[in-house]
């Protein structure tokens, strides 16, 4: 007894030991931060302008003039070499045989015939029918309204287009991706290999991943389609791989005690008990196959990326509104009836009574399905899609009109903020971080990395500062971190008021969450529309869609954090008559601050990907020399140097805040 008694305050002195370290520890690491940023300003004034590395506009250097030299010499390899000429060469030819033979039999016309093989009628009832199998009634409608709507806005030929390329990339990511999520839950060894590879795939913004790949397979629908594959293959590798390894033991050991092997275990038990976590994994990489399908317009993809981007490059508000559209309505399409699926799957298998009716129903719909097919071979009428009622350009007009109105009415307050933003932080920040010589910079981050994140931190960050250093675009580099630095500053603050509020109110939760669930179903290349239309083109634009496309997700994560603080903490502050103020500031957020942290990741990735995407509407910096590297040849290799730094930028800032939340991120509860 008297032992029992003796140790627990020695523990209780011990665990208090530890967390007074941690505590001091973190001031040290804090203190270690201020001094730096100190270091930081007093030489950005006495060194202001002194080796930036600035390179302007139409200037390269011998790196980016080797890889221009590397691409021509590369197309060379490409006809004589066996490797390029027959395996990538035979992998472009089927993906684009793939591609226009879709086009042509549903979207395109197929040569000598004026339209497509099956017509506008033939190709709704099919999907519709399809849908219907899958997930349902409603869901079968919303596809057929879906597709209505985009003929009916006069992009029908783009929208299944854009289809077409999403259903390949998924489809192709399905087939890699599914063997790689069973073995990565059945191997650890896997798991450390695949998972670093599967971080780099997430972490790189999708703009930079359109240069490599227009270099190996060229520009159109191939290339399109590969780049989506990998920009789209992590969630679902990720999320099935979690579903598979969190299977019931008990039901895989009660598979294997019946003498079932491996396969059979794998068909029969965890397949169908991980069925619905994998079609979430679907639902996002889904998700995100639509939105890289749209960027890939910079290289010829096909699809509703192209209208847009022609649209904004003549700053043509209404053609871009009306094409957005089209890109909404089919992401909200793909994001229903995905998730419908996981659920009527179940649904389905517990009815079993209504297995028999729903045969008949199928079947006979089938054959109204082959008959509108028939039809919309034979007759025009229901093979091309009517010209009228064209709301497409009544919508255009309209969207025109009501940009202008808007802007008339609220310019000035647009243009006050635009300009404080830009003079009171964009412009500051951009000489402190553009203007500082590259070696303190370099010192400077490289130090930051070591106090905020550790060793953990600090390797890759060297590594990352290296490459930059490395590509000749330092300076560029800077002014897309000073861009993408104002915009997460944007969102914290947003993530911080509205997330607070849905936190702490159900009420507000409830009403303001299907709004953040719509945003983010949003493809980032559709958030420009809006932005220009509001304060046209610059770089302001490019933070006002960054932070648009951003701030959903850093919300939800505060909101979610500030719910899951402890219900007796909080009644325990409230008994002590904290005020609201006092229980936000010195209970929720502190209790809360790894959620915070978290969301300051996850909205820095978003905004940079974002940020970058933005140099097509004049955000300048590496966005605008990726997109110029596309549009001139002779810039091809700048570009691509300029996403080999986009690459490494978006690296070293994952592993900064990343490692920074886990070191500040726990919370002492003893």
């Amino acid at each position: 007894m008297s032992t029992s008694t003796t140790a627990r305050p020695g523990a209780a002195a011990n665990r208090r030991a530890a967390s007074d370290a941690r505590e001091r520890s973190k001031r040290l690491r804090l203190a270690g931060v201020v001094g730096v940023l100190v270091v930081w300003l007093v030489g950005w004034l006495v060194l202001r302008g002194r080796d930036t590395l600035f390179l302007a506009t139409g200037e390269s250097n011998a790196f980016h003039r080797w890889l221009f030299e590397a691409r021509e010499r590369f197309d060379l390899m490409a006809q004589t070499n066996f490797f390029f000429e027959t395996v990538i060469g035979g992998i472009s030819d089927g993906l684009n045989w793939v591609v226009e033979t879709g086009s042509e039999t549903f979207a395109e016309a197929a040569f000598p015939r004026p339209v497509p093989e099956v017509g506008w009628l033939g190709v709704i009832a099919l999907a519709a029918w399809v849908v219907y199998a899958l997930a349902g009634t409603r869901m079968a409608a919303l596809v057929t309204l879906t597709l209505l709507a985009c003929g009916f806005l006069g992009y029908w030929a783009d929208s299944i287009d854009t289809l077409i390329v999403t259903l390949v990339a998924v489809a192709l990511c399905v087939l890699i991706g599914l063997p790689m999520a069973i073995m990565m839950s059945r191997s650890r060894r896997l798991t450390t290999i695949f998972t670093p590879v599967l971080d780099a795939m997430q972490t790189t913004p999708p703009l930079a991943y359109l240069a490599p790949l227009a270099l190996v397979f060229g520009i159109g629908a191939p290339a399109a389609v590969m780049v989506t594959l990998i920009f789209a293959l992590p969630p679902l590798v990720r999320i099935a791989a979690h579903g598979l390894r969190t299977v019931s033991p008990t039901s895989v050991e009660a598979a294997n005690s019946m003498g079932s092997t491996k396969w059979q275990t794998l068909r029969s038990v965890q397949l169908p008990m991980a069925r619905r976590t994998i079609i979430v994994g679907l639902n996002q990489t889904t998700m995100a196959a639509l939105s890289m399908v749209t960027i890939a317009a910079l290289i010829s993809g096909p699809g509703l990326g192209q209208p847009v981007i022609q649209a904004l490059s003549t700053l043509d508000v209404g053609a871009a509104s009306v094409a957005g559209l089209c890109i909404v309505i089919i992401a909200i399409m793909l994001d229903r009836v995905t998730t419908a699926a996981s659920e009527f799957g179940e649904a389905a298998a517990r009815a079993r009574r209504n297995v028999r009716r729903r045969r008949l129903v199928l079947a006979g719909s089938a054959v109204a399905v082959v008959v509108a097919v028939v039809l919309s071979r034979l007759y025009l009428q229901v093979a091309a899609f009517p010209t009228s009622p064209n709301l497409g350009a009544v919508l255009a007009d309209w969207a025109a009109v009501a940009q202008a109105g808007f802007v008339d009415a609220v310019g000035g307050v647009t243009l006050a903020i635009k300009n404080f933003i830009s003079f009171q932080l964009l412009n500051p920040l951009e000489s402190m971080l553009g203007d500082t010589p590259w070696w303190l910079m370099s010192a400077v981050i490289v130090a930051l990395a070591a106090l905020l994140g550790g060793v953990r931190a600090l390797l890759p960050t060297v590594v990352c500062i290296a490459i930059i250093l490395g590509t000749g675009l330092w300076h560029d580099t800077m002014l897309t971190l000073a861009m993408t630095l104002v915009a997460t500053i944007v969102v914290m603050l947003l993530g911080l008021a509205v997330g607070v509020w849905m936190g702490r109110s159900r009420r507000v939760d409830t009403a303001i969450r299907p709004i953040l669930d719509a945003l983010q179903t949003i493809p980032p290349f559709v958030y420009l529309v809006p932005a220009v239309a509001l304060f046209n083109v610059g770089r302001f634009t490019a933070i006002v869609a960054a932070v648009a496309f951003a701030a959903p997700a850093a919300i939800k994560i505060i909101a979610d954090g500030i719910r899951g603080v402890s219900a007796t903490t909080v009644e325990a502050a409230e008994s002590s008559g904290s005020t609201r103020l006092q229980m936000i500031g010195k209970v929720q957020l502190p209790m809360a601050r790894g959620s915070v942290v978290l969301a300051a990741n996850q909205g820095l990735l978003l905004v940079l990907s974002m940020v970058v995407i933005g140099g097509m509407v004049g955000g300048g910096s590496l966005g605008f020399l990726v997109v110029t590297g596309f549009s001139q040849l002779e810039d091809f290799g700048k570009g691509l140097a300029a996403s080999i730094a986009i690459v490494a930028l978006g690296v070293m800032l994952d592993r900064i805040t990343k490692h920074t939340a886990a070191r500040f991120g726990r919370v002492d509860t003893g």
